[in-house]
């Protein structure tokens, strides 16, 4: 664990950006922004995925882009990285000079996922010079994409590239653990530390999200407490074991009911094999309590809520069935995941449905 040379006064706490997964506009009254996450510790601050809306849910927050030290991205789905060009694009106006933020996430698959069995016929890949880029790759493609805007303010307003602030890197899976995109994406193992400063230690395990390969949870340990946060997975053994003893668990949801709903004007291929997704690459609510609780989680959170306008009864469904703190947290809600009685008292207005106070 890393330590500051102190035990108080970090405070170490999520702020949940975005709580809807899925690429796609979710209609309703109030509909939740897309999946992000902010883990903020003191006055540090890291980003767990970029969903649709992260930048306006940070400045909503008060959360500087200036005490962003590192983003974590789960895996390379849309839903996840979407803002990630806002973040280079946008963001140079909000960096203080010699500020660096390193942006982690998955490696290039390496393959083309396997083609469902629902198909008639094969379908042809986008973009198959390249069809499975990295997280280093996403990015300078993006830059690639905003390069006439980039220069223009590179050579007109002296601007500053967006690779003095930001470090984007491929996540290194440990050699002999025997992964494989398509033949083994989830080889039991052991987390893996892929970030550490004097305020957090980062870890990582590879969970699963068929087809996307490879898909990451994170885990937080601080001097004070520790939050795991899963991405996107079905039930999955590898979670259990990073999530061990956390003090707090924040795990995708799948209502499943939605899963079957009529899809009209859809080929029947198309419907069945997105049933098949849902089905085999989320989690139920009542998984997640199943996960949390072999975990030894004292709170469990759900977020990454697909649909994200189903009614909130439909996340309450497994509270009675957990045995720690159950949070169904909206946007923008502060959770703290450090132990001791304050952070208990918050944990428990939050399970009474009441907003989680910020200080």
């Amino acid at each position: 664990m890393a330590q500051n040379g102190t035990t108080s006064g970090l405070n170490p706490r999520v702020v949940t950006l975005g709580t809807a997964g899925g690429p796609m506009w979710w209609r309703g009254p109030a509909p939740r922004a897309g999946i992000a996450t902010a883990v903020l510790v003191g006055d540090a601050a890291y980003l767990v995925d970029l969903g649709r809306g992260a930048w306006e849910q940070l400045m909503r927050a008060e959360v500087p882009l200036a005490s962003v030290r590192a983003v974590f991205l789960t895996h390379l789905h849309s839903d996840h990285v979407v803002d990630l060009g806002s973040l280079a694009v946008f963001g140079l106006y909000e960096l203080r000079a010699g500020q660096r933020i390193k942006i982690l996430g998955p490696g290039d698959r390496g393959a083309l996922p396997p083609v469902s069995p629902r198909a008639g016929r094969a379908p042809r890949p986008l973009c198959p010079e390249a069809p499975t880029p990295g997280t280093a790759a996403t990015f300078a493609a993006l830059m690639q994409a905003f390069a006439t805007d980039l220069n223009d303010r590179i050579f007109d307003t002296l601007c500053p590239s967006p690779y003095e602030y930001f470090d984007p890197g491929d996540i290194q899976i440990p050699a002999g653990s025997g992964f494989h995109p398509n033949d083994a994406p989830t080889p039991d193992m052991e987390p893996f530390v892929v970030y550490a400063d004097e305020l957090v230690t980062v870890r990582a395990t590879l969970v699963r999200h068929a087809p996307i390969a490879p898909a990451f949870a994170f885990r937080f340990d601080t001097a004070e407490g520790s939050v795991t946060i899963s991405g996107d997975t079905a039930p999955c053994e590898n979670l259990v074991r990073l999530a061990r003893g956390t003090d707090l668990l924040l795990h995708e949801a799948i209502d499943t009911a939605w899963v079957h709903r009529d899809r009209p004007g859809v080929p029947e291929e198309a419907v069945r094999a997105a049933v098949d997704h849902h089905l085999g690459s989320h989690t139920s609510v009542q998984d997640c309590v199943r996960v949390a609780t072999r975990a030894g989680a004292r709170a469990l959170a759900l977020h990454h809520l697909v649909p994200g306008n189903s009614p909130r009864s439909v996340w309450e469904a497994g509270r009675a069935e957990f045995g720690g703190h159950y949070l169904v947290p909206a946007d923008l809600d502060v959770i703290p995941f450090r132990a001791g009685s304050e952070a208990v008292r918050a944990l428990r207005h939050a399970d009474a449905g009441g907003p989680v106070p910020a200080r």
